[in-house]
């Protein structure tokens, strides 16, 4: 057998393993790149760009059992990445929002996501992705447990105590200063709700 048909066997034994594993996350990993990428990047430009490059390294991971992690991991870094080029800052851009793909969402729906988000950056890494993977993209708290490499109980901390400060910052002054056709029905609703119980 020639050196071409081993390295031929080689790479196809490495791709029916990689898709193996990866068929088995799927899902999961797609729900991840839709609600780590909003406003960002293309879900599915992300999720591509992650596959490809998890193929290239995918004889450094050790443990198979990590291999969500590991896509997440990669997914995380190319997001990091992006920011850092686009120079990205946590502030309210109508032109960022007007070219998000609608996906039949309506303009109100998507004014609510961009304030969740812009409110989600507020908070501290691990509370937001904990948040993120658990209520956006469904992740339970067993597999959240295993991709932030954390308790059962500091996972629940984290969604505890960012569920605490997300609510804080959507009644925050700062966010009911924002002009009225900023705000959707549903995020004014609740600020009326809070004048009332003030008042």
């Amino acid at each position: 057998m020639n050196t071409l048909n081993l390295t031929d066997l080689k790479e196809n034994k490495k791709q029916k393993a990689f898709m193996l594993l990866y068929d088995q996350v799927h899902e999961a990993f797609s729900r991840y790149c839709s609600a780590k990428s909003y406003g960002i990047i293309d879900a599915k430009e992300l999720a591509s760009e992650t596959i490809m490059r998890a193929y290239s390294n995918f004889e450094k991971l050790r443990n198979k059992e990590a291999f969500l992690g590991f896509l997440f991991g990669i997914a995380s870094n190319i997001i990091k990445n992006t920011l850092r080029k686009k120079k990205i800052f946590d502030e309210y851009d109508e032109a960022k929002l007007v070219s998000i793909p609608q996906n039949g969402i309506d303009p109100t729906t998507r004014i609510d996501i961009e304030i969740l988000y812009k409110a989600l950056n507020q908070l501290p890494v691990k509370q937001k992705d904990a948040l993120v993977l658990f209520e956006i993209s469904g992740f339970s708290i067993k597999e959240i447990m295993q991709i932030q490499n954390s308790s059962e109980s500091a996972i629940k901390q984290r969604l505890k105590r960012g569920r605490e400060k997300l609510a804080s910052i959507l009644k925050s002054d700062e966010l009911k200063e924002e002009p009225l056709h900023m705000r959707s029905k549903i995020l004014v609703s609740v600020f009326y709700k809070l004048i009332d119980e003030r008042e």
